[in-house]
This record gives structure tokens, C-alpha cells and sequence, in this order.
């Protein structure tokens, strides 16, 4: 702490050393250069732009006056969602009805469900019994884990004579 204090000290003198022989322009910014971009070719390429407003073609107003949108209620321009075909309206009200329900309530409530549901694959109980067992073999003295699953005193086998000539596979 001692040692990052002495720095700071130090780095704070030399600060005010610098800025007593310089001025603070030339410490905080000292490769910042003023240049102005003026370009002095020759300006054969410009393009000249007009103030005043052109006047529309005959073919611009007759192509503005066929493709007016008059009557917003007219069928000539209007995509159906796949609803309802026949009317404009219902079409309309079955799409958003059908995106609030497949995004709303499908995707947000259905992920939150999804989230906070039950573990069905006992993952977590098989993990809490897991420790159980740990912590009850450490209480008795046992290993934590042990070669032998079954212990072998429990364990009956049978003798040569009754498995005889059977073949035996480890």
C-alpha cells in the first residue's frame, strides 16, 4: 500500500513539474495535430446542384396518379396473413391473436414453465443421496468409497462340487 501511495505522490509532482513548463494543452494532447483537408485539385468532376424544383415528367404523374393508394379499403392491394382469405379484418385479427399466442404465451410463459418445472429425471435427488451416503460413511468410520459394493461376508458362493464342470466367464 505504502509502495502504490509513493507512486501516486510521485507521479502527482512530476504532473506539476510538466505543467509549470508546458501548458496543460501540450501534456494532455500531444500529438494532436490541426491540419485542414482542403482539397486543391482541379474541380472538373463536381457535380452542380440546383435549388429550384424540377418540374414531374408527364410519365412520372401518369405513373404517381395509377399507382395512388385512393381507397385504403380496396382488396387490389391487400396480402392476406392465411387466416381468413375472404375478410380483410378477421385475417387481421386472427394473425395478431395467433402471434400473441405462439410468442407470448408459447415462447415467455412456456420458457418459464419450462425453467422452474419439476426435475423429472431425479438429477438433484440422485445428487442430495449421493451425499447422504458420504457423510454417513464418515460417520462411521468407513471409506468414502469402497471396492466392494456388497460387503463380501454377505456374500454366499458355491462350491466346486456344485459348479462342477460349468465353465466360468470374469
Amino acid at each position: 500500500m505504502a509502495t502504490l501511495l509513493r507512486s501516486l505522490s510521485l507521479q502527482g509532482r512530476n504532473l506539476r513539474v510538466l505543467s509549470k513548463t508546458r501548458p496543460a494543452k501540450v501534456i494532455a494532447v500531444p500529438l494532436l495535430k490541426q491540419n485542414a483537408l482542403i482539397s486543391t485539385s482541379k474541380k472538373n468532376k463536381d457535380v452542380s446542384a440546383s435549388i429550384e424544383p424540377m418540374e414531374k415528367s408527364m410519365d412520372l404523374k401518369r405513373l404517381t396518379e395509377h399507382f395512388a393508394d385512393t381507397d385504403s379499403k380496396n382488396e387490389e392491394n391487400y396480402t392476406s396473413y392465411g387466416y381468413e382469405p375472404g375478410d380483410r379484418d378477421t385475417d387481421w385479427f386472427y394473425y395478431n391473436l395467433v402471434m400473441f399466442c405462439v410468442f407470448t404465451i408459447g415462447f415467455c410463459w412456456g420458457g418459464f414453465i419450462f425453467a422452474y418445472m419439476p426435475d423429472h429425471r431425479m438429477l438433484d435427488w440422485c445428487q442430495r443421496e449421493a451425499f447422504l451416503e458420504l457423510e454417513r460413511r464418515e460417520r462411521e468410520g468407513l471409506p468414502l468409497v469402497d471396492p466392494n459394493y456388497v460387503n463380501v461376508d454377505t456374500i454366499e458362493l458355491p462350491t466346486d462340487e456344485e459348479l462342477g464342470d460349468q465353465e466360468i466367464i470374469i
